[in-house]
């Protein structure tokens, strides 16, 4: 155990470094293009990295960056259907009247320009990075289950030590969270709760792991949260038994909290949306945060190089380790986001199943 520790310990750190490198690389550049006085940025630098982005950017080699372009697909108000490799619009350029934005209200996203010169959306279903990563984590996702499956099938004799290690997650993701949340009904849920746990912690390790082709903040944008959500609310609400709707319109509480006032179905009512945006907001908010401290860290590299070389050298040295340690506790928090959104799922399942007190 110890020399895999040891082993998973040497490649993270090795992984780690080429994000730090990337960092720099982009703060060299900066200082070369703008003045020296001028004051290092911090809010832009953390919000470029964790935003979407049309290109995949890896690092930097003097002064050539090294990209992977990714398709655009586009509908132009102008021009009709577009698709297109993202490079046709690297440093400024124009492919047919559209362009990436400067401008503050549609900064890094495709647009084009109206007769009377104002900037417009066309319609954008790009494979951005975000869309790239949920497509290859899917894909992981699926080839992990059916090997899996296959080992159960009589697909091998004897089973490998990494579908002992799957077994020992699914189970206890099954047993220990789906049955006593859900309840007798668990089986109807168990694939849709082992599937959603899977996936966001495939996709938190993704966002972990910061070389291509992961790296990308995809848990952390709301859109893929929100989704999420949404999922297990409209599964929630139309499972819902008579008795659940009955504790939400008429709850066993005394008749002024509920007529002629409907204080008490009114809080159960809200209650009802507020379960689903608490799940959306804590898994967006944790992984977020996680990706912001450690390039927070990064910057502290920046920020102190008008403090002399000694000072700047110490610092960068703190900067890195502290920087190694909390991605150490991602990957701790990449598994509790996953465990607690498909725990509250269960949960909100299993209430939903209410059955009568009294028959």
């Amino acid at each position: 155990m110890k020399a895999i520790l040891r082993k998973l310990t040497i490649l993270f750190v090795g992984a780690l470094l080429p994000a730090l490198t990337y960092a720099a690389d982009n703060h060299e550049s900066a200082v070369s293009t703008h003045d020296k006085s001028e004051e290092f940025n911090v809010r832009d630098f953390i919000l470029e990295h964790i935003a979407d982005a049309y290109t995949w950017h890896i690092t930097k080699i003097g002064e050539h960056d090294i990209a992977v372009p990714l398709p655009v697909i586009v509908r132009s108000h102008n021009s009709g259907w577009q698709v297109f490799m993202s490079s046709a619009l690297a440093e400024g350029k124009h492919y047919k009247g559209l362009y990436i934005s400067e401008s503050e209200q549609y900064k890094g996203k495709i647009v084009e320009l109206t007769d009377v010169g104002k900037e417009v959306r066309p319609l954008d279903i790009s494979i951005t990075k975000n869309v790239f990563t949920l497509i290859l984590s899917a894909v992981i996702l699926i080839f992990l289950i059916l090997f899996v499956a296959k080992s159960y099938k009589g697909g091998f004799a004897v089973k490998s030590k990494f579908v002992c290690f799957m077994e020992m997650f699914i189970m206890m993701i099954h047993d220990d969270v789906i049955k006593p949340c859900v309840g007798k009904h668990y089986k109807e849920y168990a694939p849709y709760l082992l599937t959603l746990f899977f996936f966001i912690f495939i996709n938190n390790m993704m966002g972990v792991i910061p070389i291509f082709p992961f790296g990308a903040n995809l848990t952390g944008n709301i859109a893929f949260t929100f989704v999420l959500a949404l999922v297990t609310f409209v599964i929630v609400n139309v499972s819902g038994t008579r008795e659940y709707w009955k504790e939400i319109f008429w709850p066993d509480v005394p008749m002024p909290l509920k007529f002629p006032v409907p204080f008490f179905p009114l809080l159960e009512l809200i209650s009802v949306f507020t379960k689903p945006f608490a799940l959306m907001i804590r898994l967006l908010a944790n992984m977020m945060a996680g990706h912001t401290i450690v390039l927070g860290l990064v910057c502290m590299i920046f920020l102190t190089t008008s403090m002399g070389r000694a000072a700047n050298t110490s610092l960068t040295f703190v900067s890195v380790i502290l920087s190694v340690f909390i991605s150490f506790v991602e990957l701790l928090v990449a598994f509790i986001q996953a465990y607690i959104f498909t725990l509250l799922s269960a949960v909100y399942i299993g209430l939903a199943k209410a059955e009568p007190h009294h028959k």
